[in-house]
């Protein structure tokens, strides 16, 4: 017997991406060999399988008048070519049927249900892959059961088959319908499953190359094939890996998703990364969305180039200081970036700005860089300089002094000024 999926794909529109014949995996059948082994012992006399043998493509078409009619998601755009692959698929999976109904002399009758056992389990693949849901398919089943055992019922009992008989028969037909159904649900989950996990692998590609910053005509085919459309922006997070999850849940979910096995040796250790679609607006919704899960935000970017907000989340991981697990914006801490970004060439600039100091104690040298600083950056107010750093500002009048003899005119040039603010805007030691 030819395999009943090549006739039911046909009108799926693609062939099932394993073609039948090359199939390893085996479904477990048992109720198939209760129905064939039942099926197998009706005995119906030859003159009456031959009659509704002859009937079967004109059940076949009614079923599929009856289907498209019943079932709205098969009654809208169903072509030619579909309609004769759905009639093809009915009058063989009855066919089979009927063969073991008439006597089978095969050795194992399960044989003869094992290919539209098979082929339902390929229509439910089809159908996932055509984006009809398992809803519509079972309707469906519904629909032709009942239309095949009213044909083939009616003929039974003209033909004077016992009532017995016809019960029994009813009772296993509806059964095989069942059996064809379950395999069709089957293959429908599994294809499902096999579509999502693909995806997710093409997600993480894309993941991945836009983090790498790979070029736009990668990350447009990338975005393609993943059937992901892209934003105008993307923002990236950077958070522990065990924090992923439930922050996606709370986020757009177009967001892109990559753990340490899908970043190939992108994120930093024990942790993952977040592409958030379009956070411009609602930034300090991510914000709060991302509270307590140690989360690093990066800006903002066109997504082509989400590749730098990404770099950024990371240098903030290295410069910024996180306090019990709050998310770090990155937009509130560009002067630590800025100055972190050559941390050698900053500290060779402390070390000429806080030249003047040598020679002192090491003690006396940090109380006025101390001191320095905060003069800088209160502009000299001797008031705000003292409750910055909780002293008399007589203390502060008393520092100050040292500084000028130390200094001398070079604290009123603004080149030397400049210098200094920049060399101790990060709270450091001398």
């Amino acid at each position: 017997m030819s395999c009943f999926a090549d006739n039911i794909l046909r009108f799926g529109g693609e062939r099932s991406r394993n073609d039948c014949s090359e199939r390893t995996d085996t479904l477990d059948q048992p109720a198939s060999r209760d129905i064939a082994r039942r099926a197998s012992g009706l005995g119906l006399p030859e003159e009456v399988v031959d009659m509704l043998r002859a009937q079967l493509p004109e059940v076949a078409a009614r079923t599929v008048a009856a289907v498209t009619a019943e079932v709205p998601q098969y009654g809208d755009g169903l072509s030619e070519d579909m309609a004769t692959g759905i009639a093809a698929g009915v009058e063989m999976a009855l066919a089979a049927f009927l063969r073991l109904a008439a006597g089978s002399d095969e050795q194992d009758p399960t044989s003869v249900l094992d290919a539209a056992v098979e082929g339902a389990y390929e229509l439910g693949r089809a159908e996932a892959r055509s984006g009809r849901s398992m809803d519509a398919l079972l309707s469906a089943y519904r629909v032709g059961a009942r239309v095949a055992w009213r044909e083939q019922g009616e003929a039974a009992v003209e033909h004077g088959v016992s009532a017995t008989s016809v019960v029994g028969f009813a009772a296993l037909v509806f059964a095989y319908i069942d059996e064809l159904s379950a395999a069709s649900a089957a293959g429908h989950a599994a294809e499902l499953a096999n579509t999502e996990r693909i995806r997710t692998r093409h997600l993480g590609e894309l993941g991945q190359a836009l983090l790498a910053g790979a070029p736009a005509d990668v990350l447009l085919a990338r975005a393609e094939r993943a059937a992901w459309s892209p934003p105008e922006t993307l923002t990236a997070v950077l958070l522990p890996v065990a924090r992923v999850h439930e922050a996606v849940r709370v986020l757009d979910q177009r967001t892109l998703v990559l753990t340490d096995d899908l970043s190939l040796g992108l994120l930093p250790e024990r942790s993952g990364a977040l592409l958030v679609p379009d956070a411009v607006r609602t930034r300090s919704a991510l914000l709060r969305a991302l509270q307590d899960r140690a989360a690093i935000v990066g800006p903002p970017r066109p997504w082509l180039r989400a590749a730098s907000s990404y770099q950024r989340a990371l240098r903030a991981r290295e410069v910024v200081v996180a306090r019990d697990g709050a998310a770090i914006d990155t937009e509130e801490h560009l002067t630590a970036l800025v100055l972190a970004a050559d941390p050698e060439a900053l500290q060779d600039l402390r070390q000429q700005a806080l030249a003047p100091l040598e020679g002192l104690t090491e003690s006396t040298a940090a109380r006025l860089t101390e001191t320095l600083r905060s003069w800088l950056l209160h502009h000299g107010r001797r008031s705000a300089v003292a409750a910055d750093l909780v002293v008399h500002p007589q203390t502060v009048r008393y520092r100050m002094a040292q500084l000028r003899e130390r200094y001398g005119e070079r604290l009123e040039d603004p080149e030397v000024v400049l210098q200094l603010t920049v060399a101790l805007a990060l709270d450091g030691g001398p």
